[in-house]
């Protein structure tokens, strides 16, 4: 494996395999591994599809299992480098193929980011990632101070692509703003 980049299906099961192992898992290597399912959600093709038929620009089960998998790995909060991942994949999709689960597993993952970077408490990521588990159950509106709201809302601008997850956030963390408040009402509008 060339540095933290895997060639082969194998190369990727053990560069998950070390951050599984690792006792203080690196958020660098859980964000390459991100990078990695990135690359196969815009391609269909590499190392995170193999032995399955993938469309690219897609979401699918497989996919989530993967980022389920190395967000799991990690330890303490889900860091700034796993959630900017978190948020190319989120850019790269235009079609979900997994029941909502990467959606759900998204919005629960930068709102853990956001409240950790902001001094919150949070709970163990096996708890707060769970698909059982809410979102509101944990996550406190109006947590964000500061330089986290400056990130996430340029994360939420950029592209312009707004959709569920994304309204998610602002709301269970208490993100309104008026460019936010414009930008779903425009897009109300042109679905009526």
């Amino acid at each position: 494996m060339a540095g933290q980049r895997a060639e082969t299906a194998v190369e990727f099961e053990a560069l998950i395999a070390a951050i599984e192992q690792s006792p203080i898992a690196t958020p660098g290597l859980a964000a390459a591994a991100l990078s990695q399912v990135r690359d196969g959600v815009i391609t269909g093709e590499g190392p995170t599809t193999k032995g399955r038929i993938h469309f690219s620009r897609t979401i699918d089960s497989g996919d989530t299992a993967l980022i389920a998998r190395i967000l799991l790995a990690g330890n303490g909060a889900v860091s700034r480098a796993e959630a900017e991942a978190l948020f190319d994949i989120h850019d790269a999709a235009f079609e979900r193929a997994d029941n909502g689960r990467f959606d759900d597993l998204f919005a629960k993952a930068i709102a853990h980011h956001v409240m950790a970077a902001a001094g919150r408490p949070v709970p163990p990521r096996a708890v707060a990632l769970a698909p059982a588990t809410a979102l509101a159950d944990w996550a406190a509106p109006e947590v964000a101070l500061g330089g986290e709201i400056a990130w996430l809302e340029a994360r939420l601008r950029r592209k312009g692509r707004n959709c569920a997850p994304l309204a998610t956030i602002a709301a269970v963390l208490g993100f309104a703003t008026s460019w936010w408040a414009a930008s779903v009402a425009a897009a109300i509008d042109l679905a009526a």
